[in-house]
C-alpha cells in the first residue's frame, strides 16, 4: 500500500469510528444538551475525516475541489446549528440533566 492509500484508510476508519460515537452518544446521553453535544463534536470530526477522505481519493480533480467546499461548510453549519438548537431549548426552559433526577431504586 502507498502512502497516500493508508491514509485515506485511516481517514475512512476514523470517520466511522468518529460517526459511531456519535450515534452512541445520542441514543446514551440522557438530555438535550449532551445528546447535541455529541452529535455536533463527534458527527463533525467522523464526516470532516470521511470526507477529507474522499478528496484524497479524488486527487486532483474538480471534485475534489467541491468536497473541501462541503467539508468546510459542515465545519462552519454543524456546531452553529447545535448551538442554536440548545439555545433556543434553553430559552424555551428546557431544564439541563442533573444527578439529582436520577431514579434511586430503595
Amino acid at each position: 500500500m502507498t502512502p497516500r492509500e493508508i491514509a485515506i484508510a485511516a481517514l475512512a476508519v476514523g470517520g466511522v469510528f468518529f460517526a459511531v460515537v456519535a450515534a452512541v452518544g445520542v441514543i446514551r446521553l440522557p438530555d438535550l444538551y449532551t445528546r447535541s453535544h455529541s452529535a455536533s463534536k463527534s458527527d463533525t470530526l467522523g464526516a470532516g475525516m470521511a470526507l477529507a477522505a474522499v478528496a484524497l481519493t479524488f486527487g486532483a480533480d474538480i471534485s475534489t475541489v467541491k468536497t473541501v467546499l462541503l467539508l468546510l461548510f459542515m465545519f462552519i453549519t454543524n456546531p452553529t446549528a447545535a448551538h442554536a438548537i440548545t439555545r433556543a431549548a434553553a430559552e424555551e426552559g428546557i431544564e439541563p440533566w442533573t444527578r439529582d433526577d436520577e431514579e434511586v431504586d430503595e
